[in-house]
């Protein structure tokens, strides 16, 4: 059966591009992908303070630890590679039901200055500038991102020699701090693989560097590295990147070879006919990247800063209403001869195939575009049926003009 055609762009080019290259700038991306990606690190020396204010500063730390009773999980301290019990600067918040673990400001400053290192996890969920900034480095590597900061005082260590199972870029953001890389002792570990003394001994550092304001770091997974700081207390995130192995194919595979009643049969009664071919055809190269950009596709979640305001703003939407595709949509537009469907954040949306030329210049689009100049056989109240869909279903968005 042929497969179903299906236009991969991921998010609007232009600012996925340019998020990667905010990352690596003055190497370009395919550098990096050629000579880097799961190889080698890469520096990027900039001593560029400001760079990535926007995505969290000093003072944003400083707000959201010292003023939002922020709670675990979503904060942590360590200490020289050891996590500080959170019973001794976490307490409960008298409310019905109370707001459990919330950072007790005075006893998290005191660690601070101790010198405990405060984690910010999982900004990618929680914080809306990393939120964005991190769906458009999704669309630039076609691989889920997930980011954390550590913000550890002068003089201070917080994690020991250790690797990371996912790849990280990490982006200098205040002050600076001094990292020891060494050689991996498991190449590009899995994510069950995690660093073990039981590995054995890391030999002597190959290298050693000083990240400062607006500088990147490129590290694979599996590289061991450590980090202290010296006389200036730093700030940095750690954006990780999932990869998707041939491990991760196979197990996929497994899972499709279940509803074949021939490999059901117990090995004693049977000599595994067809298992070859069956094989063959669950990790076909082609077959396999569909199934993972599926799934890639289907787990990005909605990021709606404007949800409500969008949904009274359809009440004014007709055919010179100016719309935009979301950058932070990552979708697939499958077009059967059936219909087109449009795959984002779990959903499935389909259409009749007289919408398609419509339905594909908004999927295209890369700069705003009035509902009447959109190209196809539908006439005015069509455009705007399909524009409605697509801006309650968080594809599109109103765009405010501005006078």
């Amino acid at each position: 059966m042929p497969a179903t055609p299906t236009r991969t762009t991921p998010t609007p080019r232009r600012a996925a591009a340019a998020a990667l290259a905010r990352c690596l700038d003055p190497v370009d991306a395919e550098t990096f992908f050629s000579e880097h990606w799961e190889r080698r690190p890469l520096v990027v020396p900039r001593d560029e303070p400001g760079r990535f204010d926007d995505l969290l500063s000093e003072a944003d730390v400083e707000r959201l630890v010292c003023a939002t009773a922020i709670r675990y999980p979503a904060f942590r301290l360590v200490r020289e590679g050891a996590q500080i019990d959170i019973a001794s600067y976490a307490r409960d918040v008298s409310w019905r039901p109370p707001f459990t673990k919330t950072a007790d400001v005075m006893r998290v400053v005191a660690e601070w200055e101790a010198g405990a290192t405060i984690v910010l996890q999982a900004l990618h969920v929680n914080w809306h500038p990393l939120a964005v900034f991190c769906r458009l480095l999704e669309g630039a590597l076609d691989r889920p991102v997930q980011v954390n900061s550590y913000y550890t005082p002068r003089g201070s260590q917080g994690f020991a020699v250790h690797h990371d199972t996912h790849d990280v870029l990490v982006l200098q953001v205040a002050g600076e701090k001094r990292w020891r890389l060494y050689d991996p002792l498991l190449e590009l570990p899995l994510k069950h693989q995690r660093y073990s003394k039981a590995l054995g001994e890391h030999g002597e550092a190959t290298d050693e560097l000083v990240l400062r304001a607006g500088d990147t770091l490129y590290l694979p997974r599996g590289w061991l590295h450590e980090a202290e700081t010296s006389d200036t207390d730093s700030l940095h995130l750690t954006i990780g990147i999932t990869a998707h192995t041939w491990v991760d194919a196979a197990r996929d595979g497994l899972a499709a070879l279940e509803r074949e009643p021939a490999l059901r049969r117990d090995i004693g009664t049977g000599d595994g006919d067809g298992l070859d071919d069956a094989l063959a055809v669950a990790l076909d190269p082609e077959l396999v990247e569909r199934r993972r950009r599926r799934r890639f596709v289907e787990t990005r979640r909605p990021i709606r800063e404007d949800g409500l305001t969008q949904l009274r703003a359809l009440e004014t939407l007709g055919p010179e209403t100016l719309l935009e595709r979301r950058e932070t949509v990552i979708a697939d537009l499958e077009e059967p001869p059936e219909g087109p469907a449009l795959v984002f954040e779990g959903k499935e949306l389909r259409f009749p195939p007289h919408a398609g030329e419509e339905l594909r210049a908004c999927y295209e689009s890369e700069e705003p575009f009035r509902v009447s100049e959109l190209p196809g056989e539908l006439d005015d109240e069509g455009r705007v049926v399909l524009a409605r869909r697509l801006v309650r279903e968080g594809f599109l968005r109103l765009v405010v003009e501005r006078e």
